[in-house]
């Protein structure tokens, strides 16, 4: 597949692709996980959760750019005309109802929790999207990643509890910036933490060898299902692990991936890789995120009589929540067909063939323990490599590891810029 290097010094590169890799379907469990009751402390004033700069990738991350009206980065932007929520809009513009949709999500989470804590009082947006230059250099209310908010009725004596409640809404950095507002904003949309994942619905068809299909939460050691080479060429592949696995009834929001000739529908998270044709001049299939994909570019599907790929033109793409669970499936090849369309086993960065390079590792060592164990079954009970029938719920162990190696890259570059000592 196509490998893009960029420009970036290569420990963050590195460290980039190591803790993409390791986010499988990501931080962020869907919207069935439950949260133990537990008592909730105010906010300092000054204080600011996590306790690292905003834009590190530890909280929101790094600035992308400022998104205008006229750009193409606009359509990132969706209004909010949540009723429980008040919007200054000083401008008149509605510029402040404009947000990424991470950003709306969660300042609606925000507002349930606002009307709870204070009956009668709901949630007030100050500033959003600042489309006129009012803000500080590279902030991230120019990419509607960033909102000011207090109450409803100004009591200042609550804003200490309303970062809180931020914080436990789940926006990637809250800061009690001043005594009046608190500063909310979020990870973008296509940075490396900010993602659901990549994964596919439970309800997801895959072809195996010996004839027929499954559904992809039912995969065992043993399966070997239709995947694809780097040139596009089918073959059946071995399944190895679900880099991530969560079971019903947990829900979350994928895309859904249409076209006519032939008919396919193909369900997948935000960050999660699909491999398009390429431009003319170019011979490869280009890895890209499902949220990219548009309407008129060409994906790989099955073609009659399942013996080729055929690139089929995008009909429609649109957005849904299932409840049917969430799984990333990892095979030796790297590549699967899902409900007949050709798509990477990886996400949330956008190279494939660095992904597939991090767990060169573990598709090495699996190896070796089945010729190790020829009886059928290479998982022994107490090993890491665990059947994925027999491995808890929540992301691979493999991926975590990668995970923490990249954090530790990237940490100790932005530390260290390009090498250089403290």
């Amino acid at each position: 597949m196509r490998l893009s290097r960029g420009r970036l010094p290569p420990a963050v590169l590195v460290g980039a692709l190591l803790l993409s890799c390791g986010l499988a379907c990501g931080p962020g469990r869907g919207f069935g996980k439950r949260r133990h009751p537990k008592k909730l402390t105010p906010l300092a004033y000054k204080q600011f959760i996590p306790n690292v700069a905003e834009k590190t990738l530890g909280a929101s991350g790094r600035y992308e750019g400022k998104i205008s009206r006229n750009s193409e980065r606009f359509k990132e932007l969706t209004p909010n005309y949540n009723p429980d929520i008040i919007f200054k809009d000083e401008e008149n513009t509605g510029a402040d109802r404009l947000m990424t949709q991470r950003c709306k999500d969660k300042l609606n989470a925000l507002a349930i929790s606002v009307m709870n804590q204070w009956p009668g009082v709901k949630l007030r947006v100050t500033e959003g999207w600042d489309e006129d230059g009012h803000h500080s250099e590279e902030s991230l209310h120019y990419e509607g990643r960033a909102v000011d908010i207090t109450t409803s009725d100004r009591d200042r004596s609550k804003y200490g509890m309303l970062a809180r409640l931020a914080v436990e809404a789940g926006f990637d950095w809250v800061y009690y910036e001043s005594k009046a507002h608190i500063h909310c904003s979020v990870k973008a949309e296509n940075s490396v933490a900010a993602k659901s994942g990549g994964c596919f619905p439970g309800s997801a068809l895959v072809n195996l060898e010996q004839g027929g299909t499954k559904l992809v939460k039912d995969l065992s050691p043993g399966d070997r299902v239709l995947a694809a080479d780097g040139q596009g060429q089918l073959l059946y592949s071995e399944f190895l692990t679900f880099l991530d696995q969560e079971g019903p009834p947990i829900h979350k929001l994928f895309y859904v991936i249409e076209t006519q000739r032939p008919r396919t529908r193909l369900l997948l998270t935000a960050a999660h890789l699909l491999f398009v044709a390429p431009p003319q001049n170019h011979s490869q299939p280009q890895p890209i995120f499902a949220s990219r994909v548009r309407p008129g570019q060409r994906i790989y599907v099955l073609g009659e009589g399942g013996q080729t790929l055929l690139q089929a033109a995008v009909h429609r793409v649109s957005l849904t929540e299932e409840a049917s669970g969430a799984y990333a499936p990892l095979t030796a090849q790297g590549t699967i067909l899902i409900n007949q369309v050709l798509a990477s086993c990886y996400a949330v960065i956008e190279e494939h063939s660095w992904a597939h390079w991090a767990f060169a590792p573990f598709r090495v060592a699996h190896t070796l323990l089945a010729m190790l164990c020829p009886s059928g079954h290479p998982y022994p009970s107490l090993s890491p490599f665990a059947a994925p029938s027999e491995a808890p719920a929540g992301v691979h162990w493999y991926s975590r590891l990668l995970y923490h190696i990249g954090r530790w890259v990237l940490d100790s570059e932005m530390l260290h810029p390009l090498g250089m000592a403290s």
